[in-house]
């Protein structure tokens, strides 16, 4: 359902039975560490850098905004990016599997 790269590919799935007998699959609640993961480096925000950018600049995939938000300690990811000069801790590159 999630590829192995979204921030939900290792979370558990777990099943719901409705009072009438439907059972209903979903993914448990994710709940980060902070911070999550070690940091491998630091960047600064350019002037007028968008959050996808950053991400791509940084992880190669601007996907996993997340993974910078959950090592940084930030709730809403456009933080990271509302001011110029911010310093970003930068988590290492994960490279999904090719079968």
């Amino acid at each position: 359902m999630f590829s192995p790269t979204s921030r939900y590919a290792s979370i558990p799935d777990a099943t719901y039975t409705s009072p009438d007998g439907t059972v209903i699959s979903y993914k448990q609640r994710r709940f980060p560490s902070v911070p999550r993961g070690t940091p491998v480096g630091l960047t600064t925000v350019r002037p007028g850098e968008r959050l996808d950018v950053l991400t791509a600049r940084t992880l190669r995939d601007p996907l996993q905004f997340w993974r910078l938000c959950d090592l940084n300690a930030v709730m809403d990811p456009f933080e990271l990016v509302d001011e110029p000069g911010r310093k970003v801790l930068v988590p290492l590159a994960v490279v999904p599997e090719t079968r």
